[in-house]
């Protein structure tokens, strides 16, 4: 390794309103180095990658590239030094090609005319790099899948002569399959001298490609070491700042009654192509399968999202599809997997998200008293630990684990039976994992005092549903196989059947 490092950033800080949110960071990557960053929600790292990208300045501290003095004004000048961000929400547009978007900015101009065909060379030679043929330079963007757009960036910040790479979160919306492609590439980066910084929440992955891990917690760098000296449980007790008991907590349960039954449903769209199953009062059933495969579909189906062609769904005494506004009433809910999107309403306070989908007693003559409504939602604040300034907060301005918990707030709001939970825990930190997982348990028990309830759960990570769930149903191309007990399985098992391969474990 070279004795000065590729990246250094050192004493950053950087404060909003009162809000510190570094305060005085280091960092150090080396040419030729997989650095992982990790941390809570809100712990700084988002802060810290936007000043290393010339998003935001930072109020004090000093960073070099190859030990010469780096300050990018913006990001472009950002990208020009060599420096460039890939962030979890793709920066891609979709209407162009994957040449044009790779020369995205920086196209090569002559008199004001891009040289088209330095665009096509710059495209070729990065694609070339990351040995993946099948992409082609003139395909729009819009056309291909998830993982090849991601490439499509990563190409993108290797034609402008990339140094340091930074990827935020890049497995989370991944196949198995295209994880293990990615971390192929990496490793070739890596042998390539390129400097890269991974950021992710999944302490697997960064035990599994990373040199080196850098933690923070709350504004401040809490520790560097070797990957391999560290174990998973220590740098999850890094970050939250205590040692964490067990991850996935599950209390003696007992299944009771029926309160879901789908036979044979079918969806409009054609997914799921075939899929039947129990959920039993007091129990967890979780939901595996490869990206695609129909399971949030199956979720959006019950709940009455999408279109129903066959089948039959009994949701307690009620039979056959209806309306979302019905499968409140009936006591299912629905958390979806794009809270962003649908799942919340960003632009409105946390009170205001908390009780949406139930106003009723929050005032006389159907009057909403925000007094009522801030002690409804101050009730799942507390209990659920969301971090806020107050009720009012606008769901924007709060982290991703904490949006995630106003979502769960709401059902819990609601009062539902049957919680139907679309990747519970996609794109949040370790802590904030920890809580959801404690509250299925909980719920599942009826540690609360009520009734236990009925916990139907979709997840693309392996570990969680195998920790969580009683029983586990695996789909595949639209088919729902039979569900089995959870201690009785593993990923391997898993993995095989949602790849349709045949074979013991």
């Amino acid at each position: 390794m070279d004795s000065v490092p590729r990246l250094a950033m050192k004493d950053i800080r950087k404060r909003f309103a009162a809000t510190v949110a570094l305060d005085g960071v280091g960092l150090e990557v080396r040419s030729g180095e997989v650095h992982a960053l990790v941390g809570e929600n809100g712990a700084g790292k988002s802060t810290l990658m936007k000043v290393l990208s010339g998003a935001h300045p930072a109020d004090a501290g000093e960073m070099f590239l190859d030990g010469r003095c780096y300050r990018p004004r913006n990001p472009l000048d950002a990208r020009r030094a060599g420096v460039a961000m890939i962030y979890q929400e793709l920066s891609l547009a979709p209407h162009l090609s994957v040449a044009e978007n790779i020369s995205l900015g920086v196209e090569p101009a002559v008199g004001g005319f891009i040289r088209r065909r330095e665009v096509r060379r710059r495209s070729e030679e990065a694609l070339r790099f990351l040995e993946h043929p099948e992409i082609r330079g003139d395909v729009p963007v819009e056309r291909l899948t998830v993982a090849a757009r991601q490439l499509v960036e990563i190409a993108r910040a290797l034609a402008v002569g990339c140094r340091v790479l930074v990827l935020d979160e890049p497995t989370s919306s991944l196949t198995q399959q295209d994880v293990g492609r990615l971390f192929e590439l990496i490793r070739r980066l890596r042998g390539d001298g390129h400097a890269v910084v991974y950021i992710s929440h999944f302490i697997e992955e960064v035990k599994r490609i990373a040199d080196r891990v850098t933690v923070l917690r709350d504004g401040r760098s809490v520790g560097c070491d070797e990957a391999a000296n560290l174990s998973p449980r220590r740098i999850v007790s890094m970050m939250v700042g205590r040692e964490v008991g067990q991850l996935y907590p599950r209390s003696p349960r007992t299944a009771g009654e029926p309160v879901l039954e789908v036979a044979g449903l079918v969806g409009a769209a054609g997914k799921p192509a075939s899929a039947s199953l129990t959920l039993r009062r007091g129990e967890v059933l979780g939901v595996a399968g490869l990206v695609g495969a129909g399971r949030t579909e199956l979720l959006r189906c019950i709940f009455g999202l999408e279109a129903v062609r066959g089948g039959t769904i009994r949701l307690g005494a009620y039979v056959g599809p209806h309306s979302p506004a019905r499968r409140w009433a009936q006591g299912a809910g629905l958390l979806s997997e794009d809270r962003k999107g649908e799942g919340l309403a960003v632009g409105m306070s946390v009170a205001d998200n908390v009780t949406l989908s139930r106003l009723r007693g929050l005032g006389p003559l159907g009057l909403v008293l925000p007094s009522r409504q801030a002690a409804a939602a101050r009730r799942w604040i507390e209990r659920l630990d969301i971090r806020c300034r107050s009720p009012l907060q606008p769901v924007a301005d709060l982290s991703g684990g904490n949006q995630q918990k106003v979502a769960v707030a709401r059902l819990l709001q609601h009062d539902v039976d049957v919680l139907l939970l679309d990747e519970p825990t996609r794109g949040i930190d370790v802590g904030a994992k920890a809580t959801i997982y404690r509250l299925i348990d909980e719920l599942a028990r009826g540690a609360d005092g009520r009734t236990p309830r009925a916990i139907l759960m979709v997840s693309s990570y392996l570990p969680e549903l195998l920790g969580v769930c009683d029983r586990v149903a695996v789909m595949c191309r639209g088919r729902l196989g039979p569900a089995r007990a959870a201690s009785e399985l593993n990923e391997q098992q898993l993995m095989l059947e949602a790849t349709g391969q045949e074979g013991e474990a």
